[in-house]
């Protein structure tokens, strides 16, 4: 057994190993099955333990890995919609030089941007574990910051860390996010979708009153709220979903294809095995794959 799981179970938490590859976030559906995966585990109050899957990210197949777990985390970070990221490590968090060398040096206790100075600091603090150091995890804060998440880069052996940290006590280096949750994934949203002529180029999803209203109030898109598809669109690929007046009220991540939809449309989700031979949950678009407009 290991340690994290020994730690949890004394707790009574239950948890789940979860393995990702650099692959599983490139790829469209990889992406949407990752985050439905994770998601669905949480709002079964287990918790993920997510690691890289070394034995598919080889080290003769670079591209496909993360190589470390800070950038990883990074990741994770943003395909759960994370409120808070924690980086630990054996040092405070980002110093203006290296502490291991300099007793003088001055603890930042906030970075509001990482810009080029901020790289230059990280690049001359080096951690003694782990791989990358200091820089891998200015690289994580970077990302993660730039997808609305708070990081925190902190020293692991504080008594009490996570909880305290989750608190909001100011320990460590915290790195403000540069823009929402919100504005985030709707941009990336948005910009999947692309400047199209045609409006429904990617694809677009025709619901009824109920179903619009049902978005609305947070709920998922189910298939008895849909009326009709448009265009040619995969599993994984982000539609526009239009209301019964012709508004496009939400963009989503599309759990099915737009010829799976066809088939299943109007019907009880109980129905979808029935129809396609197989399926990827009751939603259409789950709510937390989906942005109101």
């Amino acid at each position: 057994m290991h340690a994290y799981e020994q730690l949890f179970s004394w707790h009574n938490i239950t948890i789940a190993q979860a393995l990702l590859t650099k692959n599983d976030m490139s790829d469209r559906a990889g992406y949407l099955n990752a985050r439905n995966t994770l998601l669905g585990l949480l709002e079964l109050r287990v918790l993920p333990i997510v690691n890289e899957n070394d034995v598919v990210a080889i080290d003769e197949i670079r591209e496909a890995k993360f190589g470390d777990n800070d950038n990883l985390s990074a990741m994770v970070a943003n395909l759960v919609d994370a409120d808070l990221l924690v980086l630990l490590s054996d040092v405070g968090g980002l110093y203006t030089a290296d502490p291991h060398l300099d007793s003088e040096v001055q603890l930042i206790p906030v970075v509001e941007r990482i810009d080029s100075h901020i790289e230059q600091l990280a690049g001359d603090t080096l951690s003694q574990r782990g791989i990358g150091g200091m820089v891998t995890k200015v690289e994580a804060a970077r990302l993660a910051t730039s997808s609305g998440v708070m990081t925190v880069i902190a020293d692991g052996r504080t008594p009490e860390i996570i909880p305290r940290l989750i608190k909001g006590e100011q320990i460590g280096t915290r790195f403000l996010p540069i823009t929402t949750q919100l504005e985030s994934r709707k941009r990336w949203m948005l910009s999947g979708l692309g400047y199209k002529r045609k409006r429904y180029e990617k694809g677009e999803i025709l619901i009824d009153t109920g179903a619009a209203q049902a978005l609305k109030e947070r709920g998922s898109l189910l298939p008895a709220g849909i009326k009709a598809v448009r265009g040619n669109f995969q599993r994984g690929d982000i539609v526009n979903i239009v209301d019964p007046e012709g508004n496009s009220i939400a963009h989503g991540i599309s759990n099915y294809s737009s010829a799976d939809i066809d088939i299943i449309k109007g019907t009880h989700s109980n129905r979808i095995t029935d129809l396609l031979g197989y399926e990827y949950g009751d939603e259409v678009v789950h709510r937390n794959n989906l942005v109101m407009l």
